[in-house]
C-alpha cells in the first residue's frame, strides 16, 4: 500500500553485512528460509534505511564468470509502491557496475508485477526453467490465483547501459 506522505529522499542507501538484514524482510520476496540461508552469507547486501530501520534489501552474489546474480529484492509491505525497491535496485546495479562490467541475472516467475518491474529497468528474458518452483520449493507459490511453476532467467548487461540516475 502506497504511503502518500513518504519521500524516497529521506532514505539512506548503503551496503551492509548479511547478518544485519531482518529475515522477515527477505521472506517477503523468497518464502524459503533454507534458500535464503544458502545465498545470503556470501552475498553483497544493499539496503535502504528509513529512520534507522532497514526497509528494503537487494541481495546480489557475484561469481567467477563476471556475472552477478540477484537473489532477493524486498521492501517492507507498508512501504511498497513508493519507488524504494526501484531506487535501491538502481543503486545496487550502479555499485556492481563500479566493480565489474559483467552481466547481472535473476530468476522470477513467468507472470506478475515482478516481470514488468524488471523489464522496465532494462532486464531481458534469457531462459525458461520449466517446473523450477515445483521442484525447488516445498510449499506452492501462488499469485493472483495462479500457481508459479516455471522460472524466467532475466539479465541485464552492465556493459551496455549507462549508470542509473538515482537522484
Amino acid at each position: 500500500m502506497k504511503n502518500i506522505h513518504f519521500s524516497t529522499s529521506s532514505l539512506e542507501l548503503l551496503s551492509i553485512s548479511p547478518h544485519d538484514i531482518p529475515l522477515a524482510l527477505l521472506l517477503e520476496a523468497d518464502p524459503s528460509e533454507e534458500a535464503i540461508a544458502k545465498y545470503l552469507s556470501d552475498s553483497q547486501c544493499f539496503v535502504a534505511k528509513f529512520e534507522e530501520q532497514v526497509v528494503a534489501a537487494v541481495i546480489i552474489n557475484s561469481n567467477a564468470d563476471q556475472e552477478s546474480e540477484i537473489f532477493n529484492v524486498s521492501v517492507v509491505p507498508h512501504l511498497q509502491g513508493n519507488g524504494i525497491g526501484t531506487l535501491l535496485l538502481k543503486f545496487a546495479l550502479n555499485e556492481i557496475k563500479r566493480i565489474s562490467d559483467g552481466k547481472v541475472v535473476l530468476g522470477t516467475g513467468t507472470f506478475g508485477y515482478q516481470l514488468t518491474y524488471y523489464q522496465r529497468l532494462g532486464f531481458r528474458i534469457d531462459t525458461i526453467f520449466k517446473d523450477h518452483f515445483l521442484n525447488n520449493y516445498d510449499d506452492e507459490i501462488w499469485e493472483n490465483g495462479i500457481q508459479h511453476k516455471d522460472m524466467l532467467r532475466l539479465y541485464i548487461d552492465l556493459n551496455e547501459i549507462a549508470p542509473f540516475d538515482i537522484g
